[in-house]
């Protein structure tokens, strides 16, 4: 049997690029081999991967998600749910309105409680007297109740926790000396505070429509208890109480900065609380009422986007210069939807221009609670946030009924003057007080 002809052997020359194979064999070809690719494992994790690297924070971001995603879901359910049955939509928003402004006048104070003794002792039974408020509140529509106890009821809902206030004030305290991974977790934060409030209405008006006028509200009670137990589940990331921040007398009012922060916030809810009910007229003398959920939508989406997105590029400079900017292009943008809607009168360029615009929102709202959050005393973080949200809610009902009114008695495309010169005046609020926002140590308590 014929042996097999042996194989010449192979010289390997390395030369500075590459590591090269040459067979003497003549029969066979000079073949290069590249470099082995490095192993992708072994790439550090992006901005986002890395935040849920600590024990524990994936779990308080899974029951914080679950408990804030009724927060969008409240306030379609009960209009829904007190029109379809007592055939009024004035007194549906009545009564929401009441709940909205009782959650300002409380929650300042429950963020206080909650600085003082914990988020886990006061965040709990504070959310079950909430629950029951909603509760009671579906109870009373069911049994026909008078109309006032309606709006007692919903005046009990008030004491649901910032629930967004307290992931922020859990990031803060486990990323305490690391400004840049803060900052993205903020900017994670806002993402998730548009993706709520994008999906909650849907949700809301899906349960409602396909099950029963009360199938919303009692679905967001269910969400609310069961994301708050497992947020509050998570004690090893929960930032330790502070006695000292209830028994203060001081006003955060008076802390340095916080008073022109304060009234930024409430000019940009007015933006906010405009956009929705001018969108909403708008669509609807277009004769595509049901239209204006989904554009309001597309809103929300470039907002959640736009949060991801700025949180993982790097930032330079500091928060309140960023603040300017971000304001600057939010009021620059948010002529697009005026624009679209008084040339061309299109839906499908307002829709356009407004998820251009939501583009600005997340950018703005992150840098602002970054400043809120570095004006705040230490140990009050949760009530500064909490205090900055109230400024929203306030700067909300306004806008929505000045936005309102304006669409009614002129015309819906002059109702988006409403949210552009809001957005102007808290440039203007912004530029005159960037100078108290210089970094400094926090007041003392």
């Amino acid at each position: 049997m014929p042996q097999p002809t042996p194989r010449k052997p192979t010289l390997y020359t390395v030369t500075a690029d590459s590591l090269v194979a040459i067979d003497l064999n003549p029969r066979t070809r000079i073949r290069p081999r590249t470099k082995p690719r490095p192993d992708a494992g072994n790439r550090p994790p992006g901005p986002y991967r890395s935040l849920f690297t600590v024990s524990g924070t994936r779990a308080f971001t899974a029951g914080n998600l679950l408990a804030r995603l009724p927060m969008g879901m409240f306030g379609v359910s009960a209009v829904v749910m007190i029109a379809g049955t007592r055939g009024s939509y004035a007194l549906a928003g009545a009564v929401t309105a009441t709940g909205l402004a009782a959650t300002a006048l409380v929650a300042p104070w429950t963020a206080r409680l909650v600085d003082r003794y914990g988020q886990a002792r006061v965040a709990v039974p504070a959310t079950l007297l909430a629950a029951l408020g909603s509760l009671a509140l579906l109870l009373c529509v069911r049994a026909d109740a008078p109309a006032w106890t309606l709006f007692a009821c919903c005046a009990a809902t008030a004491t649901t926790p910032n629930l967004g206030g307290m992931s922020r004030a859990r990031w803060a305290h486990l990323l305490r000396g690391d400004p840049k991974a803060l900052h993205t977790a903020n900017s994670f934060e806002q993402a998730v505070d548009e993706l709520c409030f994008m999906l909650g209405p849907v949700l809301a008006a899906f349960l409602c429509g396909t099950f029963f006028p009360e199938a919303g509200t009692l679905a967001g009670v269910v969400l609310l208890v069961t994301g708050m137990l497992l947020f509050v589940a998570q004690r090893s990331t929960e930032p330790p109480a502070d006695e000292r921040a209830g028994r203060t007398t001081a006003s955060l009012l008076r802390a340095p900065g916080i008073p022109p922060l304060l009234a930024v916030c409430l000019a940009m809810g007015m933006v906010f609380g405009a956009m929705e009910v001018v969108t909403i007229a708008f669509a609807d003398a277009k004769g595509h009422r049901s239209a204006a959920g989904a554009m309001l939508g597309l809103q929300a989406a470039g907002s959640c986007a736009a949060g991801l997105l700025y949180g993982a590029v790097k930032q330079t400079g500091p928060a309140r210069e960023r603040y300017l900017w971000c304001i600057a292009a939010m009021t620059a943008l948010l002529t697009l939807p005026l624009l679209a809607a008084s040339l061309t009168g299109s839906l499908w360029l307002l829709a356009g221009a407004l998820l251009v615009a939501g583009m600005a929102t997340a950018p703005t709202m992150v840098t602002g609670m970054t400043l809120v959050q570095e004006r705040t005393p230490e140990g009050r973080v949760n009530e500064g946030m909490t205090l900055a949200v109230t400024g929203l809610l306030g700067g909300i009902a306004a806008g929505s009924a000045l936005g309102g009114r304006l669409a009614e008695h002129a015309s819906a495309t002059a109702g988006y003057g409403v949210p552009v010169a809001a957005a102007a005046v808290a440039l203007m609020i912004a530029l005159a007080s960037s100078g108290r926002w210089n970094r400094s140590p926090r007041p003392a308590r």
